[in-house]
């Protein structure tokens, strides 16, 4: 007697397939593209995309993706993702066929979707790889999901994990990471840094605590008001974080502002011309909101940020590596994936039997 597999799609944002021009421009375009990145009406979206983000943009990204490519195993967030893909498939076993789609570009989501289909899946639990859940990363990349199963024949049972901003695992996964660099460092200041959005997103979230987030100020405990609000799962993220380690003082600040348009702060730079004028000198940086490294960590934070660190009279700059395939990660998703098993599995004859454990 045989059971059906169980599927699990790992989603992640995406990557150029190389880095030159070319191929760093055609994953601008399908990322701008989005309506839940660029959330404004389509006439304008398209006018802005290729009037300024295009023409003006895409060397400076093609640049920027060039600093941080491997040699030999090219862009960071695809290898990083594929080893915490085979990491889950070896902690995770026969029982389960796991696959990894990327938002935009290679592999695509329709080509892991038709892998587990083949696999003849009873159930697919879809992992979107952002622990704090916003429209425009985690939503976009459900929404995609659910359009690549919906012209389907079959659709298995479909779960989701929206999130897992304050989920055990995850949290210890991180600490694990940061605690022997406070340590070493022994840093004055401490920063969490999230990719951040611009504000009218937020105001879309259906958080009814937002006047805090207008004054940056920082929010408080997640509540029924804030519980869907981006801003204030990367807050509680960052509790948590400080807490298992033992930090008392810290800021939570906002990377990644494209534009002039209000985004969510505070900003990593304005904070940290604030650290300097109070005296810190030696910087540890985390960023909890990304899994795997990649432009963002490895070129804007570890390269840009550093340099501006030091220009304002900085010494020490310590950037956390993301999670990656960190073997208490790969531990802590699998377990996160088995905790969302339907506790009912259909065997071959068609006879549904009771799980006995998620594990």
């Amino acid at each position: 007697m045989t059971l059906d597999k169980t599927g699990v799609l790992l989603v992640n944002l995406g990557t150029p397939a190389r880095a030159d021009k070319k191929a760093v421009r055609a994953f601008l375009k399908e990322f701008l593209s989005d309506a839940r990145v660029v959330d404004l009406p389509v006439v304008m979206r398209q006018l802005l995309l290729h009037s300024v983000i295009l023409p003006f943009r895409t060397g400076k990204t093609t640049h920027a993706y060039q600093t941080i490519w491997d040699q030999e195993k090219g862009s960071p967030l695809l290898f990083h993702s594929q080893d915490l893909l085979q990491g889950i498939r070896d902690s995770l076993g026969d029982a389960y066929q796991v696959e990894l789609g990327m938002r935009y570009g290679e592999p695509s989501i329709w080509s892991a979707i038709e892998r587990l289909l083949q696999a003849q899946c009873s159930q697919v639990i879809i992992v979107p790889l952002f622990p704090q859940y916003s429209s425009a990363a985690s939503g976009s990349a459900i929404a995609s999901v659910m359009r690549g199963f919906l012209p389907k024949q079959h659709i298995p049972h479909l779960s989701v994990v929206s999130d897992f901003f304050r989920e055990p695992d995850y949290i210890n996964s991180q600490v694990a990471l940061i605690a022997p660099r406070l340590k070493e460092k022994e840093p004055d200041c401490v920063l969490f840094s999230y990719h951040s959005l611009p504000w009218r997103q937020i105001k879309k979230s259906g958080s009814t605590c937002q006047a805090t987030c207008e004054q940056n100020q920082p929010c408080q405990g997640i509540s029924s008001q804030n519980r869907l609000c981006y801003r204030a799962q990367c807050y509680e993220t960052s509790r948590l974080i400080a807490e298992s380690l033992g930090i008392e003082s810290y800021h939570v600040v906002f990377q990644s502002r494209l534009g002039r348009i209000p985004w969510v702060g505070p900003d990593l730079s304005t904070v940290m011309s604030q650290l300097i004028q109070g005296g810190k000198r030696n910087l540890l940086i985390a960023s909890p909101s990304f899994v795997a490294d990649c432009l963002e960590t490895l070129e804007e934070i570890g390269i840009r940020a550093k340099a501006h660190w030091e220009d304002l009279g900085g010494k020490e700059f310590t950037l956390v590596p993301c999670l990656n395939s960190h073997p208490l990660w790969i531990k802590g998703l699998a377990n996160i994936v088995k905790a969302n098993v339907k506790k009912e599995l259909v065997i071959n004859s068609g006879v549904a039997v009771q799980e006995i454990s998620p594990a």
